[in-house]
């Protein structure tokens, strides 16, 4: 590469696009910890109680057509401000991706939920990926993503089967 591009050595890699790298013996660590800080002090919510999940395991988000609008620029940013950190947290990967579906008219629903997540992340800044040496290089992941499916799939998988 060096012969086509001008390149120099400054050192060991540490930040790179908002990503912070820890090289170490072992392996390699990529957190976004000080983005995920400034994320939660922009939006308002560092001195918010914290939350256990990034989303709830009780309530299932709608359309909720008739709840209260809000202002869509605020659910943008907050949006894809979460969007971009799920680059090195694919823990709150599924809850952003269920929030982002309402972008188009979010309700004050939504918003709490956005809000949520943004609380989950306050307490879990300094989490990130992992990247071990003494590891195969296959990255697996197992889920259930969708928490068994919508309600009308469930019920017409049951039809099915009887």
């Amino acid at each position: 590469m060096s012969h086509e591009f001008e390149m120099s050595l400054v050192g060991e890699l540490s930040y790179f696009l908002g990503l912070q790298i820890r090289q170490l013996n072992d392996g390699i660590f990529i957190t976004q910890a000080k983005y995920a800080k400034n994320l939660v002090k922009k939006f308002g919510l560092e001195n918010a109680k914290y939350c256990n999940t990034p989303i709830s395991t009780t309530l299932k988000l709608s359309k909720d057509v008739s709840g209260k609008s809000m202002e869509q620029t605020l659910y943008h940013c907050m949006i894809g401000s979460l969007l971009y950190l799920t680059e090195s947290r694919p823990d709150i990967s599924f809850s952003v991706g269920v929030c982002a579906r309402y972008q188009t008219d979010p309700k004050e629903s939504h918003l709490s939920s956005v809000k949520r997540i943004i609380r989950f992340v306050n307490v879990t800044s300094n989490y990130g990926i992992w990247y071990s040496f003494d590891t195969n290089a296959s990255l697996v992941g197992f889920t259930d993503a969708d928490w068994a499916g919508n309600c009308n799939d469930i019920a017409h998988r049951a039809a099915a089967f009887f």
